[in-house]
């Protein structure tokens, strides 16, 4: 038999996890590091791959006065980290019924005033782990813009980071929430089939193919779904 090489010891650091001092193995992910020095993550984790907002964290780190963020799936530990996880940041969300509103500035106006108190700080957009301009469509609003906003939120993964850094205490990720859901009822185009697929799609036409994918593996997946046929606006 062929003798195998064996690995080399993983390098240790240390880290502060909620203010108590570890040694984890450096290179890893800050979730990675929790699960080592041995915190079952039962909230505060999700799709492990930085799509769906569950792993909040706060931290900082040697020599820096700024506080950072991130997510604890993406981001990876230094030396002496001081870190806190956010498995929920507390925020007010407005209950409203779409079909009573009116795609215009008056309804921002009345359903989240504090969106006109942005100081276009910027705080947001550099908190925010998925890169996006979250005050260019803040200010895209408050010109009345809410197709710039849905377009410029559209991957907005709600981790609540934007808001827990804001000094105008705005809620970013639920206002766009109402601009994409204004958008998408009121003022984009719609597909000249839409209707029609999902009369087919209530009457069952396509449950083969449904419980296919259900099934395929990943790669085939998106072989399928990088050569489907694709409308043109």
């Amino acid at each position: 038999m062929e003798e195998k090489t064996p690995s080399p010891k993983a390098k240790m650091i240390s880290l502060y996890i909620m203010g108590k001092k570890y040694e984890v193995p450096e290179g890893s992910t800050i979730m990675g590091a929790l699960e080592y020095a041995g915190y079952q993550l039962k909230r505060g984790c999700g799709c492990r791959e930085g799509f769906c907002g569950a792993c909040a964290t706060v931290y900082r780190t040697t020599d820096d006065y700024k506080i950072k963020t991130g997510l604890a799936c993406q981001t990876v530990v230094e030396p002496n980290m001081y870190l806190a996880q956010i498995p929920f940041f507390p925020a007010n969300k407005a209950l409203y019924d779409l079909d009573e509103l009116e795609p215009s500035i008056s309804t921002f106006q009345e359903i989240y005033p504090e969106l006109f108190r942005c100081v276009s700080c910027n705080t947001c957009t550099k908190a925010c782990p998925q890169d996006l301009e979250v005050m260019d469509y803040i200010q895209a609003l408050i010109r009345g813009d809410i197709a710039q906003a849905a377009d410029l939120s559209f991957d907005c993964i709600m981790c609540g980071l934007c808001a827990a850094r804001c000094p105008a205490e705005i809620v970013q990720y639920n206002v766009a929430v109402l601009a994409r859901r204004l958008y998408g009822k009121y003022l984009s185009k719609k597909g000249e089939y839409l209707e029609s697929r999902l009369k087919e799609i209530k009457e069952h036409k396509y449950d083969k193919e449904i419980e296919e994918f259900m099934h395929m593996d990943r790669e085939s997946f998106k072989k399928k779904y990088y050569a489907r046929d694709i409308e043109k606006m």
